[in-house]
């Protein structure tokens, strides 16, 4: 194995055996004061974002087959005539590098936390990458992008994943304070949030070198992406940035403090299940729904 992988599967076999623990532990403990302990809900939440975000990645460099038997069978969704067996066609070399790296990165996040949960981990939902973002494009251009495809071609791809990279950030984040186990569940949350943090990073950089190109007759990659932060703004409590701010390069998302925005679960769900509405139990890329016991906006 070379040195990336034996650490990885080193982690893996530690969280899982400290986790064990964890399963059982869904309850106050006696004689203390203090939340219940939440900590395998708060993992299967963000197990079915990793799920969507390796599907997504696997998808679009052509290896779907890795995720399509992981965590159940459900439906992944996929564009008519792309079937995410060979990657984008047009990738560049050096896009199709971050895109793979990213790929693994989150089918690594899908099998530690899954392995971490044992029994206890909820199977892969249907996931739509395929109406879902035709819907989104569609929002957040205000009708000038009718049939958004992030599988189409290079520039549509990097549209696609800024759509998820923050939102994985920001719901990390949020999710810190909802944990009891500082020293194992919040320690393995804070270095995938910092996986997360250097994804969404590539992903703005790859749009700001990019932000003046033309994706339509009208609209610039700068004002389609600030249109999607808009878009996810308004659903997800505000929280949210575009590539360029006060006419300068904004590639860090974060408050006045320099502290990266957190979402809680609600204003999530409300992004991936594209609704501003509450009490929403699916939608969006989940037209099903989240797996778990936190689904509902």
């Amino acid at each position: 194995m070379n040195r990336r992988e034996m650490l990885r599967q080193a982690g893996l076999i530690g969280t899982g055996l400290v986790l064990g623990g964890v399963v059982g532990a869904c309850a106050t403990t006696p004689g203390m004061s203090q939340s219940p302990n939440i900590d395998v809900d708060v993992l299967n939440f963000a197990l079915n974002l990793e799920y969507l975000e390796a599907a997504f990645y696997l998808a679009a460099v052509g290896r779907i087959n890795e995720i399509a038997t992981l965590g159940g069978n459900a439906e992944i969704r996929l564009p008519s005539g792309f079937t995410g067996t060979s990657p984008i066609p047009g990738l560049s070399p050096d896009v199709l590098e971050y895109a793979q790296e990213i790929a693994e990165d989150e089918l690594a996040h899908v099998k530690f936390i899954r392995l971490a949960l044992g029994n206890a981990a909820v199977d892969r939902p249907v996931i739509d990458l395929d109406q879902a973002f035709r819907d989104a494009g569609n929002a957040a251009s205000n009708g000038a992008i009718t049939n958004f495809n992030p599988f189409a071609n290079e520039l549509f791809f990097i549209h696609g994943a800024f759509i998820f990279e923050d939102v994985g950030v920001s719901a990390y984040k949020g999710a810190a304070k909802l944990i009891t186990d500082k020293n194992t569940v919040l320690d393995s949350a804070a270095g995938i949030l910092a996986v997360e943090a250097y994804h969404a990073g590539v992903i703005r950089l790859l749009l700001h070198e990019r932000k003046d190109v033309m994706v339509t007759s009208s609209l610039t990659v700068k004002d389609v992406v600030q249109a999607i932060s808009n878009l996810r703004g308004s659903v997800g409590g505000g929280k949210d940035e575009g590539i360029v701010k006060d006419n300068r390069a904004n590639l860090v998302l974060a408050d006045n403090d320099g502290i990266a925005f957190g979402r809680d679960t609600s204003e999530v769900l409300k992004i991936v299940y594209l609704t501003g509405d509450a009490n929403k139990t699916m939608g969006g890329f989940f037209p099903n729904g989240l797996n778990g016991n936190i689904k509902r906006t």
